[in-house]
């Protein structure tokens, strides 16, 4: 398909002349772009059909990059990176070596955050009014959060500090799911729409700042009349909330209208406070199916564009996401004292049928990692209730204190299932759950275990709780091996030898123990016979089954999908030179010590050194077994 108007933009300055239809003409080739594009590549679909006229309006209005725009989560800024240049590109978004789906600083002057986790936008912004004013700049700030963000402390937290005397600072709130105060009745529309006019908003700044230089009696009348506008507004309107932390309330607004935008942020750009503009807008804007289901369509795999509909995987097997959502389903059938806690992630996590059949005790706490958590060590109080929290690797790095102070100190037994342990693929380098073994590894008694297939996962989760530990099941977001079978209890702290050799010793986390046996037959190629060890712990190691290993392997080999300077290797490593085992070879292969960008899982790996060629490749090199298979 072609798009004229689109291809002839780039930078905004490029629309700042551009009337109404040919801006609207603009919105269409966006949205049919974002459509063509993710039917191929797939990625976050509903968000972004949601915000194209906003991000239209922003730009034809202030003048970005000099004026910031901060987008919170950025998973919606596909119609930002297309009206800055992008578009040539486009094509290649979340594809190794293209476009990155979250706003991305080394990408574009444009980004000025990365910027994947919600609820940052307004700290963020709040930093930057601050720098700009002590630089003595003027450009305008402008966060643009969503209705969810406002879940995350972190979002109240920056607006508690937040101060009324703040000029050029523009909260645009993209209410695109619910409503925070509904309006009712054709009455408070109609007040609604008075009070949030921007002339009357205008007007009523100008007033206040003459009534407040009367002598004496100034600040008294200026706080009276701010007092009768908020109880005015309160009838009808969100406004109250806001104003609080001293925003101006404006709102709510149609978010597919550009042209009342437009209008609307024009005005706001002589403001003298600091302002909330609530914009509503439909998640799937333009596509049906999108609108429908939201929720299926927020982040989406390859469709076929005409009819919207899904393609087939390339695998016929199932996610560890899938088979933990299905098996907590049935252990919560069999066992009423089972409850679930996410944040937010609850289809993510497969956890929607749960949810759907028991309500009570499969909990969203919403944007909170934190709180999650905790809420999650106060269910567990007592030991009545069997409290698993599943939570995504990066979004437990957020509930670091709440972790060690609400959970371990405390002695409780939540089971924290952590999903997307491992590279992110698509999503990059501000999903990639490569760290939490190293603080989870911190915590005095903490169990740490990673399943290598479906079949293990469910076993671990039917033994973690006889274990009356704090525990973590870490597991990517990949198709494994699953099975009927019968599961078996998994003793705490047992590991695996699944082959059996004298030369090398390699020790595969979870999912790469199969890479282990990959490499394993590699070497058996060179003459080299390798023992392939599932650790299944990694906290507490199986030291009875290492030091039987260690008397008959002088070289080992660590081998995982974590951070390599602070996971399993780094355990491995502590354990052998605190046992003694200084004068054994050791290698770790891990994730180098870099922040690693978006692309495809296997392509990740391949330039990582994680595919079995490239280990075997190094283990023969730096063992020096090369010259052994020559001689």
């Amino acid at each position: 398909m072609e798009y004229p108007l689109l291809e002839s933009i780039h930078s905004p300055a490029d629309i700042k002349g551009w009337n109404d239809e040919k801006l609207n003409q603009l919105s269409a080739e966006i949205r049919q772009r974002i459509i063509d594009v993710m039917s191929v590549n797939g990625g976050h679909l509903a968000s972004n059909l949601g915000t194209i006229e906003l991000t239209i309006a922003l730009h034809k209005v202030f003048d970005s990059p000099d004026d910031k725009l901060i987008w919170d989560v950025s998973h919606q800024t596909y119609s930002h990176k297309l009206l800055t240049g992008r578009n040539p590109r486009f094509h290649t978004i979340r594809q190794h070596k293209g476009l990155c789906g979250f706003s991305h600083p080394k990408e574009s002057s444009y980004d000025h955050f990365y910027a994947g986790h919600a609820g940052t936008a307004l700290s963020l912004a709040l930093g930057l009014v601050k720098n700009r004013d002590l630089a003595k700049r003027h450009e305008y700030i402008i966060p643009i959060i969503g209705d969810a963000t406002l879940t995350c402390g972190m979002s109240l937290e920056a607006l508690n500090n937040l101060s009324r005397e703040i000029k050029r600072f523009i909260v645009i709130l993209n209410d695109n799911a619910m409503s925070i105060s509904q309006n009712v009745g054709a009455i408070t529309r109609i007040l609604s729409r008075i009070l949030s006019n921007p002339t009357t908003h205008k007007l009523h700044q100008e007033i206040d700042m003459l009534v407040s230089k009367i002598p004496s009696l100034g600040a008294m009348l200026s706080k009276q009349g701010h007092k009768i506008t908020e109880s005015l507004k309160n009838l009808v309107s969100p406004a109250a909330f806001f104003q609080q932390y001293g925003l101006s309330y404006i709102g709510p607004v149609d978010g597919h209208n550009i042209a009342k935008m437009v209008e609307l942020f024009e005005e706001l750009k002589d403001s003298n406070w600091p302002i909330v503009v609530h914009v509503q807008t439909n998640k799937g804007q333009g596509m049906e199916q999108a609108i429908r289901n939201p929720v299926s369509y927020h982040g989406v795999k390859p469709f076929n564009k005409d009819t919207g509909k899904f393609l087939p995987t390339p695998s016929s097997k199932p996610t560890f996401p899938k088979i933990f959502g299905s098996h907590i389903l049935k252990m919560a059938e069999n066992d009423p004292s089972l409850v679930a806690v996410t944040p937010a992630m609850s289809a993510g996590s497969c956890l929607d049928e749960f949810m759907a059949k028991f309500p009570d005790r499969c909990l969203d706490v919403g944007i909170a990692e934190g709180h999650c958590v905790t809420f999650s060590g106060g269910l567990a109080y007592g030991r009545k209730m069997k409290v698993i929290c599943s939570i995504y690797s990066t979004f437990l790095q957020r509930a670091l204190d709440n972790l060690f102070h609400d959970v371990c100190l405390q002695e409780l037994p939540v089971v924290f299932a952590i999903d997307r342990a491992g590279i992110a693929g698509p999503d990059g380098s501000t999903h990639n759950g490569i760290y939490d073994i190293s603080f989870l590894n911190a915590m005095p008694n903490m169990i740490i275990a990673q399943p290598r297939n479906g079949q293990l996962l469910k076993e671990l989760m039917e033994s973690a709780f006889a274990w009356g530990r704090p525990a973590a099941i870490r597991y990517p977001n990949l198709a494994t091996e699953d099975s009927t079978g019968p599961l078996t209890y998994r003793e705490l702290g047992k590991g695996e030898v699944l082959a059996q050799g004298q030369d090398i010793l390699l020790i595969g986390l979870g999912h790469m123990a199969y890479t282990a046996l990959q490499v394993r037959e590699k070497l058996s190629e060179l003459g080299i016979n390798a023992t392939v060890l599932d650790p299944v712990f990694v906290k507490p190691l199986d030291t009875e089954l290492l030091f039987s290993l260690l008397d008959t392997h002088q070289r080992i080999v660590t081998i995982e999908e974590h951070s390599a300077v602070c996971g399993l290797g780094a355990i491995v490593n502590h354990f052998l030179m605190t046992q003694g085992y200084s004068q054994l070879q050791v290698i770790n292969i891990g994730v180098p010590e870099a922040f690693i960008e978006h692309g495809s899982h296997a392509q990740l790996s391949q330039e990582l050194g994680l595919s079995p060629d490239k280990i075997a490749q190094r283990v023969t090199q730096q063992f020096s077994l090369a010259e052994r298979i020559k001689a």
